[in-house]
């Protein structure tokens, strides 16, 4: 939140130091004007008005004085020591005085007269003292508690009033609430500049702190009701991190540590900062789920908090052992701290306090908070989505990825949470069982991914002792089969496909002997090819060596008549033949 106007006439302010309240005021509280700090006993007063003294004495070099009607110094040093602050070493210093004032309403009443004179002078030799720049007067009630004089009551305040502004000191006054006023004389809210009011209240047992801002002259400011804290950090206004959405955003994919739900996720997981909500009837696996999403966070050297609200960091780690995932591990590594506690243990202010300083303090990467909706048991259920939506706001803006999980109702619709923030998650994956021939089976489904592809398919997990199994997707007739019902059909296409596998092969062992077959039979014929055309070869060689033997018969017998050739038929011996 930002000063309106040009800086040079913006209303000067002085800040608190206190968190969250400086964001809410956009700045602190006016400076150099008195500010009205009302409510009733046991809210928070005293302690709100030391920090801001305490605060701006070690953080901003404005000495302060506490003038105190009801409690010594010495009670007040011991009252606010359990909230770390030393009171004695700041005195010491000349940083703060405090001073003790009694009044004797009895001698109010006696005289019939009053007026501030002698307290000006006292508080004037205190601010002096010291230099102080903030003033604190606790309580005003003390000051007036005798006096019934309407018309003096009004001008000795104004009075008050004026003169810590000609002063020029910040000053806190607090006020005790009457009844249908802010303060019990229904004056002082008038005359102040800036009025703030706390309340602490008690609903279904659990007690809640809430802060608001009546009025605050010349400056904007928030106007909501807003939840506080005291600790032993001291008082806190929680949170101011949803008053806006300028939180960074990162393209970065991290696995789920589920190889196959990673599938389903566009092939990459989850986006880093993203949060997501694990949403699913009791026993359908939500806290599994998120076991392995932590593992896979320390496996990869990221620091984690895991939040539990209905089991032991002992009794999960046993749990989560019993499917393979081993969490001591990641614990005595010191990558993983589990928070165990009760919702009703305290109130969500409280519950949402531990949450901010335990990620202050260990910085982790992956937060859990294992289940959201038993929050409402903290407080009312407008409460708890407000606790819950500004914590996912506070952790996106330090750019953790949270995992949430929510125990849907029986019976009720699957799609929506307790604490209605299923519409500010980025990823929601539901889990949910099926009943089918007697048996329940767990199954999920990708409900949204924002800013990435993801699968629209029901898949069936078995969360067997290696971890989370992801099935195929079975459909038969009726929609997806899963359990016994998918084994069962399995079984009857295994065993038809194995009849048509051993058809096949039946026709291919058939079909290979008439091969064989035939390549016998072609085998014979070429035997007996070959055979015929030996014996083809053999007629030719005998013939030609026949031929070759009579013609050396013909020429052997040549010889032996002595003739140089073989006679031939000569023409003329036929006509010399007839003489003879």
């Amino acid at each position: 939140m930002k000063n309106s106007g040009n800086s040079s006439t913006a209303l000067p302010k002085a800040p608190t130091g206190i968190q969250g309240l400086d964001e809410i005021t956009a700045g602190g509280l006016p400076r150099g004007r008195p500010t009205l700090v009302c409510g009733s006993a046991g809210c928070g007063k005293t302690l709100f008005s030391m920090e801001f003294l305490v605060r701006g004495a070690t953080q901003y070099g404005e000495p302060g004085v506490f003038m105190a009607f009801e409690e010594t110094a010495p009670e007040l040093a011991q009252n606010v020591r359990s909230l770390g602050f030393d009171l004695e070493k700041l005195i010491r210093q000349k940083k703060m005085a405090v001073d003790f004032v009694y009044v004797d309403r009895n001698e109010i009443d006696e005289t019939g007269e009053y007026n501030l004179d002698g307290l000006f002078i006292r508080l004037n030799a205190a601010i002096d003292s010291i230099g102080a720049k903030r003033v604190v007067l606790d309580t005003i009630e003390a000051l007036f508690s005798g006096l019934q004089n309407e018309g003096i009551l009004r001008a000795e305040l104004r009075r008050l009033f004026r003169w810590l502004k000609d002063k020029g000191v910040t000053a806190i006054i607090t006020g005790e609430r009457g009844a249908g006023t802010l303060t019990r004389r229904g004056l002082e809210e008038y005359v102040s500049d800036c009025v703030i009011l706390l309340d602490h209240r008690v609903t279904d047992q659990i007690s809640t702190r809430r802060l608001r801002i009546v009025k605050y002259r010349g400056t904007a400011h928030g106007a909501n009701e807003y939840p506080f804290l005291i600790d032993e950090d001291g008082f806190s206004v929680l949170p101011v991190t949803s008053l806006g959405l300028q939180h960074q955003v990162s393209n970065e994919r991290i696995s789920s540590g589920i190889p196959r739900l990673d599938v389903m996720l566009g092939g990459k997981g989850y986006y880093r900062g993203s949060t997501i909500l694990l949403a699913g009837t009791a026993g359908t696996g939500k806290t599994s789920l998120a076991a392995h999403f932590v593992r896979a966070a320390c496996r990869r050297g990221e620091r984690t908090i895991y939040f539990a609200f209905e089991e032991s960091p002992g009794q999960l780690m046993r749990n989560m052992r019993s499917i393979g995932v081993d969490l001591r591990r990641c614990v005595d590594d010191g990558l993983l701290q589990i928070h165990s506690s009760r919702a009703t243990l305290y109130g969500l202010e409280m519950h949402l306090a531990v949450m901010h300083k335990l990620v202050d303090g260990f910085s982790p990467k992956v937060v859990v908070i294992d289940p959201i909706g038993t929050l409402i048991h903290a407080g009312t259920r407008q409460d708890a989505q407000s606790m819950v939506v500004r914590l996912i706001d506070f952790l996106k803006s330090r750019g953790i990825t949270a995992m949430l999980t929510n125990l849907t109702s029986g019976g009720a619709a699957l799609e929506r949470t307790d604490v209605d923030v299923s519409s500010i998650v980025d990823t929601w994956l539901l889990l949910r069982d099926i009943e089918l021939n007697g048996e329940r089976n767990r199954a999920m489904y990708v409900l949204k991914s924002r800013g990435m592809r993801h699968s629209n398919q029901l898949r069936e997990f078995l969360l067997t002792d290696k971890g989370i199994d992801l099935l195929d997707v079975y459909v038969g007739p009726e929609g997806v089969l899963t359990g016994s019902s998918r084994a069962s059909v399995e079984a009857r296409e295994k065993a038809a496909a194995l009849a048509i596998q051993q058809d096949a092969e039946r026709t291919e062992r058939e079909r290979q002997r008439k091969r064989e077959a035939l390549e016998a039979r072609i085998e014979a014929m070429r035997k007996e090819f070959e055979i015929e055309a030996d014996e083809l070869a053999t007629l030719a060689s005998q013939e030609s060596a026949r031929a070759h033997s009579l013609a050396h018969d013909r020429q052997k017998m040549a010889l032996l008549r002595q003739a140089d050739e073989v006679a031939r038929p000569n023409p003329s011996s036929k006509r010399s033949g007839g003489r003879l």
